[in-house]
């Protein structure tokens, strides 16, 4: 049985918003982790800089895809939640303390220690919890009679911990790539000197978690054995991680460390949706499956090509008005 139209429509557009979050909210989470690598209050200062303008609308996405998934797909969002129950409220914590993190260190300076530090550790934890639930996405998730059928802490195997490590270095990359593209100076030099580093991490982490602690027999359950074709997409991931490399050592053109890990990040999603589709939870429910009636997606489609348009064009507005290289970081007021 085939999806119908609108269940293809909500599908992709929860595609889209993930990889929108993933990009934008990934950079600022990566600048937030390169954030407690540094004590140059300077360096820090322009860090927040870098990202004021950007970080709370960029998870305006992340709202889209638990919103999407609860109204067009209730089945995915009950079982996701009970699967990851932990890794959603760590995540949450994580982006709430952070949040409050920002705000807060100029405003706070007797304890702004603290608050530096809710920042850094926030990231961290954001992004490593991300990249676990991806790791124990692709293991696959326990399905009986449509509900969660394994343990609280399932998803902590040593292939998603790897993940989640590869998560985060990834993400600084990411936000190593945005400082580079925004900064100038110290700050931008500073940058530069962590890509390649930065790039080896997210190399090695990737290679110890499929030649560990991977099982291979999860490639039966998927369709990549019969989309051979979807083999481009890792090729060209390791393509853009040489980029990186060549950006880092140039040094000639900014925006192309970030271009290139922007692509390297696509190129995985790219492999995923190869690896996964027409999985919602890999390997148990389909978007046939786990698509509300077509009455109920009707009614939200009106309200989506409202609401999704206003807020793509503001993300667009708001990346152009802030356009260039940020001037010296005095910090946010």
């Amino acid at each position: 049985m085939e999806p119908s139209n609108l269940a293809l429509f909500w599908a992709a557009v929860l595609a889209c918003s993930v990889l929108l979050y993933v990009i934008l909210d990934g950079f600022d989470l990566g600048v937030g982790v390169l954030f407690g690598l540094t004590k140059n209050e300077t360096h820090r200062a322009s860090m927040m800089d870098a990202i004021a303008p950007f970080w709370d609308g960029n998870e305006t996405w992340l709202v889209v895809v638990g919103a999407g998934l609860f109204a067009a797909f209730p089945d995915v969002y009950a079982v996701f939640l009970g699967a990851f129950y932990l890794p959603v409220l760590l995540m949450l914590f994580g982006l709430i303390f952070r949040g409050i993190a920002f705000e807060f260190r100029y405003r706070s300076e007797r304890v702004r220690r603290v608050w530096d530090g809710g920042l850094f550790l926030g990231s961290i934890v954001v992004a490593f919890v991300q990249g676990a639930a991806l790791g124990a996405m692709i293991r696959g998730i326990p399905v009986v009679n449509g509900q969660y059928a394994g343990s609280p802490v399932g998803w902590l195997h040593p292939f998603a911990i790897l993940t989640g490590i590869g998560l985060v270095l990834g993400y600084a990359l990411l936000g190593a790539g945005w400082l580079v593209l925004k900064s100038e100076g110290e700050l931008r030099d500073w940058a530069y000197r962590r890509i390649r580093w930065l790039t080896f991490g997210v190399l090695a982490a990737l290679f110890l978690a499929f030649t560990l602690t991977f099982d291979y027999s999860i490639l039966v359950r998927s369709n990549l054995q019969e989309r051979p074709w979807g083999f481009a997409f890792p090729a060209l991931g390791v393509a853009a991680l040489a980029g990186i490399l060549v950006g880092a050592h140039k040094k000639k053109r900014d925006g192309l460390p970030f271009a290139m890990t922007v692509l390297f990040f696509l190129a995985a999603f790219l492999s995923l949706g190869v690896m996964f589709w027409p999985y919602m939870i890999p390997y148990s429910i389909t978007v046939v499956d786990a698509a509300a009636p077509d009455a109920s997606l009707g009614f939200l489609f009106y309200g989506g090509v409202v609401v999704l348009p206003v807020i793509a064009i503001y993300t667009i507005g708001v990346y152009w008005v802030f356009r260039g290289k940020v001037s010296k970081g005095t910090g946010s007021q």
